[in-house]
Formats: structure tokens, C-alpha cells, sequence
């Protein structure tokens, strides 16, 4: 059973399905969980999560429970889909890429001009979604208040899943196998129309061997430099709440981050796993989502 809070003192609605245009003119998809009064009368503060993990069917229904309660605690609760996800235009080509974090910048800046909001901006994430909000935090979007991290790390050749220790780790294939899953998937019909099938031959046609990429760079090299946040910890100048498990294989980052942010900082480390800690077995679990809100 999921130790989750489920009172919601603001009724909540929902919006399926909205485009955010960048500047370059490549949409990006989203969803919308809000205070059923949202408006330009009666403003917000936003949650964004950025990942490419298909919001339409892939999070979904832990999309329905997290972003919910966001909502129903009076936050304008966003989940996007980044390039090249699900129906987002374009191609996703790598992880963590210099783009990746252009177009989170434009979409907090569009999040914080929106009718519906008070211009206040916070970001969360698992493990992707952790990994980018600070990425993102470091390159200091002025409406960016704080972030709350799960899953994450500061350094991404020594503490991700490609290389440890200056071997190459075993899921360095699974997961450039399960990326090249997802991202194969077409978008849906019912979003995209006729464009479907264009748009997933093109992902198709020019989807790259990732692991292949991450096994080729055997050195902390300018690739993995890239968006390792110890490479200025001085960067991030918004409050940060750390959560990881002591089962998960990113727990050292959590502590690292902890000694080495200048900002105001909290640390929770449980006995679960790379899950979200209402989701860890076995017990105990802890009311992470009142956690965050309340962070």
C-alpha cells in the first residue's frame, strides 16, 4: 500500500493535452493538473517535471496520483514531454544534451507567464527528472524558485549506470536498450493526426546506438562534463531538497550535494530502492509527495 496524503483542501481539473511552441518552432507536449479555479483571477505556483517517458501512456497513472495532489494543494502541476518524446516533435538523440536544457528553460519562462500562474516556478524529478532539474537549476532561469531531486547525481561517468570505477557497468546496455524502447514507440494518432506515421519513421531513421556512445567515451571527458553539476556546485543558487534510498545506486551524489551547495538544502535518505519513497518496499515508506510540497 502507497503511504501517500490524500486530503486536497482545492478541487482540481485537469487539461489533457496542450502544445508549448519554443522558439525554434518544435512543440513541445504537456498536461495539466490545476486548481479547478485557476485563471488569471486567481494565480498559482507551478510544478514542472520534464522527462521523456511518454505522458500519454507511459507515467500515466502515476501521473494521475503525484500531479494530482500538487493540484489539489494549489500548485499548477506540469508534466512535459521532452523533444522528441512521445508527442513532442523532433528527435531525442542522447541523454542529458545542452538542447534538453535550452528547452527547459523556455518552457519554465512560458510556464511562468501564463495566466494561471504567480510567475513562481519550482521543477522535480526521478532519477531523469532529477538529474535535470539540476542541470537545469544550474543554468538559473530567473522564475525558477526551487527544486526537488530523487534519484540523481553530480557526477555522470563516476555515479550513473555507465561506468564505476573505470568499469563498464552491465546497464550501460540494458537501459541503451530499454531508451531505444521507448523512443521507438509511435506518437499517438489521436494527438499528432496524420503526422504519426512521418514522425516516427523519422525517429526510427535517425535513432542512434546510444550505448554504444557511452561505452566509446572511457574517460571523465568533455561528454560527461557536460550537465555534471560538480563542475560548479556554485551554479545552483535555488533551495534544493535531496531524496534518495540507501538501496539505490546514487546514494553517494545525495552527500556530495549536501556538503557541497551553498543554498539552503535538506537531505532524505530511506530504506528503498531508485523508486519514489511512497513506492519503496519493504516498508517503511514516508509520505514523499507532502514532503515536496511542504519543501
Amino acid at each position: 500500500m502507497r503511504r501517500v496524503c490524500l486530503d486536497s483542501p482545492h478541487p482540481t481539473r485537469f487539461v489533457e493535452h496542450i502544445y508549448i511552441e519554443l522558439k525554434d518552432k518544435i512543440c513541445l507536449v504537456a498536461r495539466l493538473f490545476m486548481p479547478k479555479d485557476a485563471s488569471s483571477e486567481k494565480r498559482y505556483p507551478a510544478i514542472l517535471e520534464y522527462i521523456p517517458y511518454r505522458k500519454r501512456n507511459g507515467t500515466r497513472t502515476r501521473d494521475e496520483l503525484m500531479h494530482g495532489f500538487f493540484a489539489g494543494q494549489g500548485y499548477v502541476s506540469v508534466r512535459v514531454d521532452m523533444r522528441g518524446a512521445g508527442e513532442s516533435d523532433d528527435l531525442l538523440l542522447d541523454e542529458y544534451l545542452k538542447q534538453e536544457q535550452d528547452d527547459a528553460l523556455e518552457v519554465i519562462d512560458w510556464i511562468s507567464k501564463q495566466p494561471w500562474c504567480t510567475g513562481d516556478v519550482g521543477m522535480m524529478g526521478r532519477s531523469w527528472g532529477g538529474f535535470n532539474s539540476l542541470q537545469v537549476a544550474a543554468r538559473r532561469p530567473p522564475a525558477l524558485r526551487a527544486i526537488v531531486v530523487l534519484g540523481f547525481t553530480h557526477n555522470r561517468f563516476t555515479d550513473d549506470i555507465h561506468w564505476k570505477g573505470g568499469c563498464l557497468l552491465n546497464d550501460n546496455f540494458w537501459w541503451g536498450c530499454l531508451m531505444q524502447g521507448f523512443l521507438s514507440c509511435p506518437p499517438d494518432s489521436d494527438i499528432v493526426g496524420d503526422r504519426w506515421k512521418d514522425m516516427w519513421l523519422e525517429r526510427l531513421g535517425k535513432m542512434t546506438l546510444n550505448a554504444a556512445d557511452w561505452a566509446e567515451h572511457q574517460r571523465y571527458d568533455a561528454y560527461w562534463q557536460q550537465g555534471s553539476i560538480q563542475e560548479d556546485y556554485s551554479s545552483i543558487q535555488v533551495p534544493v531538497l535531496l531524496v534518495d534510498g540507501w538501496a539505490d545506486s546514487y546514494t553517494n551524489a545525495l552527500f556530495h550535494l549536501l556538503e557541497e551547495l551553498k543554498v539552503p538544502c535538506k537531505a532524505i535518505c530511506g530504506p528503498w530502492a531508485h523508486v519514489y519513497p511512497q513506492d519503496g518496499t519493504p516498508l517503511p515508506q514516508m509520505n514523499f509527495l507532502r514532503a515536496a510540497t511542504d519543501w
